[in-house]
């Protein structure tokens, strides 16, 4: 800062960890400009290994009280918080789903709290929820789930974000730091893929697809279906759409009506997927075909007969649904976070909605990718806060079909 006159609100702030590599220190002086503050850099130490952190403090100057609430709310995003002792403020929720108009909305970093001049490590983190603290222990719930007598986190003070470091070891999977590009290679990108799938099993975390029915449209189905087969798939989360198409592709050899084998129009097949739907409810359920003998094939069916738990949320525009879809939008999203809890890695398939809603329920640490043929899908995830997320632009069968060969081994 020059000698300008001081102006009149002030705070000290600080932040650790990879402030360089990641880019958060240059983003954390950005958001004080933007907010037409000022900043004085009282202390900085920098990290001289690949695992030290670095440590700034920094004076911020704003001039309105307004604009200083604003800008710590920013900066607290960026993992700078204030410099002071005080425990995190509390209020109670005096109506279910009624927060006080102050409440804390948390990001999907790694979140602590002070509480009784401790720090507590908030549970099942995610974004755009609420910091209850109970027993002495501080948990993410959503609006929906508030209750009344709940006490929440208000205010900015006494929480601390820790956002996710850049890799500063230039070996690690590079592909993760690249962000969304077209010109990426695919063979490149999905023996890294692969690498993070290895690497999460190894781990003891889980590895989760979210997929769309393009799987089925572009051949994928096959390549999916063998790495369920083989233990790489932990849990599949999509909609009706999928499962309906890929019983379709099961019992008529027909996608939309289109026959895989030469994609061709199948004469009258506009109704195969209407006659797949029948047929579940004739069964009453996907489990129910398969250990009856009509479904014999396809990735629901590999599902089933391998314990994969699957998912499929409903939407407005489903046909029939089948008889597992899920029709109440809250209990597909319940259904969803249960079987995202403990996930290393998520493989987003051609589903921009499904993605999007599956991003805003993980904690940042849990690697994401993407995969479709419109970039614009990876960048709208990326967008609507999900900034772990990486894109590979290909087409979908195609990334499958090489992944199977790589982890299966064929």
């Amino acid at each position: 800062m020059t000698s300008q006159t001081a102006l009149p609100f002030q705070e000290v702030v600080e932040a650790a960890g990879h402030l360089i590599d990641s880019h958060v220190m240059e983003g954390i002086f950005d958001k004080v400009v933007e907010y037409n503050g000022r900043f004085e850099v009282e202390q900085f130490r920098i990290g001289r290994t690949n695992t030290d952190s670095s440590y700034l403090r920094l004076k911020v100057e704003a001039p309105t009280a307004e604009s200083m609430e604003h800008l710590l709310q920013q900066l607290l995003g960026l993992g700078c918080a204030p410099v002071d002792s005080r425990d995190a403020q509390m209020k109670e929720v005096e109506r279910d789903r009624c927060a006080p108009e102050d409440f804390y909305s948390t990001t999907n970093h790694r979140t602590q709290v002070r509480f009784n001049q401790q720090w507590l490590d908030v549970e099942d983190q995610r974004m755009d929820a609420m910091v209850v603290v109970r027993d002495g222990h501080a948990f993410c719930r959503r609006l929906r789930d508030l209750k009344s007598g709940d006490q929440i986190v208000v205010g900015l003070r006494g929480i601390r974000v820790v956002p996710e470091a850049k890799e500063r070891d230039r070996h690690s999977f590079a592909f993760m730091s690249n962000g969304i590009s077209s010109e990426r290679q695919v063979e490149t990108a999905v023996r890294q893929t692969a690498a993070l799938v290895e690497q999460a099993i190894e781990q003891g975390q889980k590895v989760i697809v979210v997929a769309g029915p393009v799987v089925v449209h572009t051949g994928g189905a096959r390549g999916l279906a063998d790495l369920i087969r083989n233990g790489y798939v932990h849990a599949l989360l999509s909609g009706n759409a999928l499962g309906v198409h890929d019983i379709e592709a099961a019992l008529f050899g027909t996608s939309l009506g289109v026959r895989a084998s030469d994609g061709r129009q199948e004469e009258h097949g506009h109704r195969n997927h209407m006659r797949a739907i029948n047929a579940i409810h004739h069964a009453g359920s996907v489990q129910g075909a398969v250990e009856s003998g009509r479904l014999q094939s396809g990735v629901l069916y590999e599902c089933v007969q391998n314990n994969v738990p699957f998912v499929l949320a409903g939407s407005l525009r489903d046909d029939g649904p089948l008889p597992d879809t899920i029709t109440d939008m809250n209990q597909a999203q319940d259904a969803y976070a249960e079987h995202l809890k403990g996930a290393g890695v998520v493989l987003c398939l051609g589903s921009m909605l499904h993605a999007i809603a599956t991003g805003n329920m993980l904690p940042s640490w849990v690697k994401i990718v993407c995969v479709d043929i419109n970039p614009a899908v990876a960048t709208k995830v990326s967008d609507r806060g999900t900034g772990q997320c990486v894109g590979v632009v290909t087409d979908v069968g195609l990334f499958l079909d090489m992944l199977s060969r790589i982890l299966v081994k064929k």
